[in-house]
C-alpha cells in the first residue's frame, strides 16, 4: 500500500487541496473553522489566550473537567498533580515490564499461523500498562477497549453513555482507595491537592478516563499503523530487522505519516485574523494535525514515507502546554512492541484478503482489525 492507496483510510489528497487552496476554511453548516497548515496549527496550539481548550457546552462531564479541556492556571495545577507518574525516570523504569508483556503476548500468538495483531497485541499491551498504573484489576480490563473506542468514536450517544459507565466504575474505585490506599495512580489522585484543596470526584474521574483513553488509543493505533507502513515498504522492514536501533526514528515517521490523533479542537476567545480570515469568539476551530504533518512547507516530499527524515518536527503529540503527557510512554511502548514483533516474527505479513477498515472516528486514525500471517517464527 502506497500513500495514494492510503487515501482510502486518510484523506491525504483532500488535505493537500485544502492546504493549498483553503488553508483556513469556514464550515458553513456548523459555523466552525478548519485549519490545515502546519504553522497555523502550531501557532494555535501555543496561543491559549486566543484559542481555549475549553468547550462551549454547559454540560459538565468528566472529559470536560479533565486537563484536556482546561486552560491556565487550572491546567497547570492539574497537570502538575499527575506529571510525577510520567517523569522520564519513571517511564524508563517500565521498560522491562513492557518487554515482558510484549513477549508474553507473542508467546500466545505463535501458536497460530494467522492472528489479528490489533486485538491480540497492539490493544492489550498498552491497556495492561495503563491499567496497572491506575491500579485496575485484570478482570475489569475487558471493558477498557470498548469504553475507549466509544470515547473517540462518532456516536454521541455512546460517547456520553460510556462516560456515565466509567464515572460509576471509577467513583467506586476512588471510594475504596480513600479507605485502603494502594501504590497506584488512583490512590495518588485521591490524596492529591490541587490549588490547596482536594480534587473533586469529577476531576478524579476525568483524569482516569483521559489517562485510559490516551494510554490506549494512541499507542494501539501507532503500533498498527507501524505494521501497516512497514509491511507496505519491505525495504524499510529489512532495514529495521537488520538494525533495531532505527525503530524509534521509523516510528517518528509513522507518527507523521499516519498521525494517531488526526485533529484537536479549540474555541476562539478573542477575535483573530488568520490568513485574511476573521475568527470570532465562540467559534470552534478544528486543528487538522493529520494535514499539518504533510505540509510541503515543512516536510520535503511529505508523500514519501522516509524513516531517515531528520529533522522530523511532527505535531502528532500536539505542541505547547497541552503536549501529550504520555508521549514518552507511547514512544517506549511502541518501540518495544515493534522491536519484539520484528524479532519474533520477521517474515509476518498483512493478510491482504481482508480489506482494512478505518475505525469510526474523525478524531483518531486507526483500523478496526489487522489480520496478519506470522509465517516463519523464531
Amino acid at each position: 500500500m502506497n500513500w495514494r492507496n492510503l487515501n482510502e483510510l486518510i484523506p491525504l489528497t483532500y488535505f493537500e487541496k485544502m492546504r493549498n487552496s483553503f488553508p483556513v476554511s469556514l464550515n458553513e453548516s456548523t459555523g466552525s473553522w478548519d485549519v490545515f497548515k502546519y504553522e497555523d496549527v502550531k501557532t494555535i496550539f501555543t496561543q491559549h489566550e486566543h484559542f481555549s481548550s475549553q468547550g462551549i457546552e454547559t454540560m459538565k462531564d468528566p472529559i470536560e473537567a479533565s486537563i484536556l479541556r482546561q486552560d491556565p492556571p487550572k491546567h497547570r495545577q492539574l497537570r502538575m498533580l499527575v506529571s510525577q507518574a510520567f517523569t522520564p525516570r519513571v517511564i524508563e523504569g517500565m521498560a522491562a515490564k513492557i518487554e515482558a508483556i510484549a513477549h508474553e503476548l507473542c508467546d500466545q500468538m505463535e501458536t497460530s499461523e494467522r492472528i489479528d495483531v490489533l486485538h491480540d497485541f497492539a490493544s492489550p499491551l498498552p491497556i495492561t500498562i495503563i491499567a496497572e498504573m491506575l491500579g485496575i484489576p485484570p478482570e475489569d480490563r475487558e471493558h477498557f477497549k470498548r469504553w475507549s473506542d466509544a470515547l473517540v468514536g462518532n456516536d454521541p450517544e455512546r460517547y456520553y453513555q460510556c462516560q456515565q459507565e466509567m464515572s460509576v466504575y471509577f467513583s467506586e474505585i476512588a471510594d475504596r482507595r480513600r479507605l485502603e490506599p494502594q501504590d497506584d495512580l488512583i490512590s495518588n489522585l485521591v490524596r492529591a491537592k490541587g490549588d490547596g484543596s482536594q480534587l473533586s470526584d469529577l476531576e478524579i474521574i476525568g483524569f482516569c478516563i483521559l489517562l485510559l483513553v490516551a494510554g490506549n488509543e494512541t499507542t494501539t493505533n501507532l503500533i498498527t499503523s507501524a505494521m501497516l507502513m512497514f509491511d507496505s515498504h519491505p525495504d524499510v522492514r529489512e532495514q529495521l530487522i537488520a538494525d533495531s536501533s532505527l525503530v524509534p526514528q521509523a516510528l517518528e515517521e509513522v507518527l507523521r505519516f499516519c498521525s494517531p490523533v488526526q485533529t484537536m479542537i479549540r474555541t476562539v476567545t478573542k477575535t483573530t485574523v488568520l490568513r485574511d480570515q476573521t475568527l470570532n469568539p465562540g467559534q470552534m476551530v478544528n486543528l487538522w494535525i493529520g494535514s499539518a504533518n504533510h505540509d510541503e512547507d515543512i516536510f520535503e516530499h511529505p508523500e514519501i514515507f522516509n524513516i531517515h527524515r531528520i529533522p522530523n518536527p511532527n505535531l502528532a503529540f500536539g505542541h505547547g502546554i497541552h503536549y501529550c503527557l504520555g508521549a514518552q510512554l507511547a514512544r517506549l511502548e511502541s518501540k518495544i512492541a515493534m522491536q519484539t514483533l520484528l524479532k519474533r516474527f520477521p517474515e509476518c505479513q498483512l493478510d491482504r484478503s481482508h480489506p482494512l477498515e478505518r475505525i469510526d472516528s474523525w478524531i483518531m486514525f486507526g483500523v478496526k482489525q489487522m489480520p496478519i500471517v506470522l509465517a516463519h517464527r523464531l
